[in-house]
């Protein structure tokens, strides 16, 4: 315990905090200066946060923090990680999942003197996660906003696949100018590039097509193979060999058999 009744544990500041103004304290964070040796953020002026309840949102814990000074950004995890993610662009089809139960957060705070502010808190300054002007939904409220969440706006929706799919359009169009650029350009090492976009595009990929070169490859493959090379397949052959002999000579029998039932005594 510090002089200024800071409460450190480990390296790490602990905060007291209560759900509401009305409730009993009743959680703590433990907050450091983040030092991630591969991390992309700024050290001096980015807060660790651990234990940090299921309940609280980015938008509470800006709120909570921006006493301390103003926030850029609040990154949430399940874990500990070194590079910040990427934050869902779309409502319909997010590219990272929520967030669930306990997490870990990232307070990035636009001066570095935030970060020890946070440091130095009294222990006994009770922090409110939920307040007025950033509550936190329980019970009802929470599942009616959910519920409602979770409702698709159709229009909404045709608008944002018509923004993806027009992106992707372009993103394409770009690709195929930007190969047709580098079709016949040799490299540094005089290598030229083969593009399908250049003036051999090749055979269409048709069910016939598909066809052909499937029988194609198999009558190389059959070419490719070593007839009578491993012992096995020289005892199938001969045993083929064998049975096919034998074949004949019972066929040979049968025909000299008819042959002298059918011979009649001509003298003249």
């Amino acid at each position: 315990m510090c002089a200024e009744k800071t409460v450190v544990i480990d390296g790490f500041t602990v905060l007291q905090t209560k759900f509401q103004e009305s409730s009993k304290p009743g959680h703590s964070l433990y907050v450091k200066e983040h030092q991630g040796r591969a991390s992309t953020r700024p050290k001096d002026k980015t807060l660790f946060v651990v234990n940090v309840p299921p309940y609280c949102t980015q938008v509470s814990i800006r709120k909570v923090f921006s006493a301390f000074g103003e926030v850029i950004k609040v990154y949430m995890y399940d874990k500990p990680h070194n590079e910040d993610k990427q934050l869902n662009q779309s409502k319909y089809f997010p590219d990272t999942p929520q967030v669930k139960g306990f997490k870990v957060a990232y307070v990035v705070f636009k001066k570095a003197s935030s970060v020890q502010k946070v440091k130095s808190h009294p222990h006994d300054k009770i922090l409110t996660l939920s307040s007025d002007e950033a509550p936190i939904l329980t019970g009802i409220k929470k599942w009616q906003k959910e519920y409602r969440d979770n409702v698709c706006d159709t229009q909404e929706l045709q608008t944002e696949i018509d923004e993806y799919m027009a992106a992707h359009d372009e993103e394409q169009e770009r690709e195929k100018r930007l190969a047709l650029e580098q079709e016949g350009v040799p490299d540094e090492d005089g290598w030229v590039k083969v593009t399908r976009h250049g003036k051999n595009k090749g055979a269409p990929r048709t069910e016939t097509m598909e066809k052909k070169v499937t029988a194609k490859d198999k009558r190389r493959q059959t070419e490719k193979e070593l007839k009578n090379f491993y012992a096995f397949q020289m005892r199938e052959s001969k045993r083929d060999s064998i049975a096919e002999l034998r074949k004949k000579f019972e066929e040979d029998k049968q025909r000299i058999s008819l042959m002298k039932a059918s011979r009649k005594f001509r003298p003249y």
